[in-house]
């Protein structure tokens, strides 16, 4: 029984990824098609616009230039995550986990695609009245996910918990041997 419901949450976690960088594609070729060489496009006057964006750089446009870099690490993440994600408990408290990491890869891979494909990741999102860095919807994914990890290490995950994911035992007792 437990075998299969690995295979059924894996199957789960493969597709609702897929879903989620086909809709992150979709609305980059949108943003291309429609915004390129235009002028911004106001969705509400002085708060939020689209914009048309080539970003070379990591978040918030750090790191110009390092495509190599940013494909590596999103090829180590299609590889890490699904692995964290198989280790995972099926239990109902671990559900947030197993969510947060298909968040995390469906951005990584998104903006991956995007690096591979023009050498540059599309960004089209704008809060102007904060004047925010131009983002997409990988980036949101990326955001959301770490920031709901952050909330439930702090007030929801005990470290009893992590020792049931066992990538987390092997890492612990790594670190301890230095």
């Amino acid at each position: 029984m437990e075998a299969k419901s690995k295979k059924t949450s894996m199957l789960c976690f493969g597709v609702s990824a897929i879903l989620l960088i086909l809709l992150d594609q979709l609305t980059k070729q949108f943003a291309q098609r429609m915004l390129k060489g235009e002028n911004a496009f106001s969705i509400i006057s002085g708060v939020f616009e689209l914009q048309y964006l080539e970003n070379r750089g990591s978040a918030f446009g750090f790191m110009q230039g390092q495509r190599t870099l940013f494909v590596m690490m999103a090829v180590l993440m299609l590889f890490f995550i699904p692995y964290v994600y198989y280790k995972i408990p099926l239990t109902r408290h671990f559900w947030y986990l197993r969510v947060i990491a298909t968040l995390f890869l469906s951005g990584a891979v998104g903006n991956a695609i995007d690096r591979i494909a023009y050498g540059y990741v599309i960004d089209f999102f704008y809060f102007s009245l904060i004047d925010f860095p131009i983002f997409n919807v990988a980036d949101i994914y990326v955001t959301v996910s770490t920031f709901l990890l952050i909330v439930l290490i702090l007030f929801y995950y005990k470290e009893e918990d992590f020792e049931q994911i066992h990538i987390f035992q092997k890492l612990k007792r790594i670190g301890n041997k230095k």
